[in-house]
């Protein structure tokens, strides 16, 4: 039995379990290839260049599952519901986000359990945006 320092647990979270960084970067930039090409999603990101969307995004995926602090530090709470408030988020805006990024998970080969709890996450969130009707 080996001896952990401190008194402590030693645990792994669900960041470290599927990569670090390099595999939510990836699945950021897989997501964000499928937005930029996408009619209804891509006018929502106001900025010319994804890249400030896309780190923000990766900043707090990584942070949500264990990762860094970093977006915090940065941006403070995450405020989602409030952030995405100026935009129109409907049903078709749900799916076509869920579609993007069905395929950026599907891209990282995950283990069963990981790609189930990452996803059940995503369809959550993309739920709790939807601000109007239809």
């Amino acid at each position: 039995m080996t001896q952990i320092p401190h008194g402590k647990l030693e645990t792994t979270t669900f960041y470290e379990q599927v990569g670090g960084e390099e595999t939510f970067r990836r699945l950021v930039r897989k997501f964000y290839e499928g937005v930029a090409e996408d009619p209804l999603l891509r006018p929502m990101y106001p900025e010319e260049d994804l890249g400030p969307a896309e780190e923000r995004f990766a900043l707090f995926l990584m942070q949500y599952w264990g990762g860094p602090r970093t977006y915090s530090d940065n941006r403070g709470h995450p405020r989602l519901r409030m952030r995405h408030a100026p935009f129109t988020v409907d049903r078709a805006a749900h799916d076509a986000w869920l579609r993007h990024m069905r395929d950026a998970i599907d891209s990282l080969d995950l283990s069963p359990d990981h790609e189930r709890q990452l996803w059940n996450y995503m369809v959550y969130a993309a739920g709790s945006m939807i601000n109007t009707p239809g």
